[in-house]
């Protein structure tokens, strides 16, 4: 939530994408998932997409920084 209210998906994906570029990472297939999007579902599917190798790497040591209360996010 953002002052109360629920984000968009589009909103939620910028979020990510900026918060991922903190940290040194970039989904290049990061997006909104353009099928459930067009639906009636209120809120569309994130697509996290694919990556490479370093880039999952970099996601994983990041993630497990997180995981022990390191820093490495900050």
């Amino acid at each position: 939530m953002s002052n109360g209210r629920l984000l968009t998906t589009d909103e939620v994906v910028a979020r990510l994408r900026a918060a991922l570029k903190e940290v040194g990472v970039a989904l290049p297939s990061l997006g909104v998932d353009p099928v459930t999007g067009a639906s009636d579902e209120p809120f569309a599917l994130v697509v996290l997409g694919r990556c490479n190798v370093r880039t999952a790497t970099r996601l994983a040591a990041v993630l497990e920084g997180v995981a022990a209360g390191g820093d490495e996010g900050a």
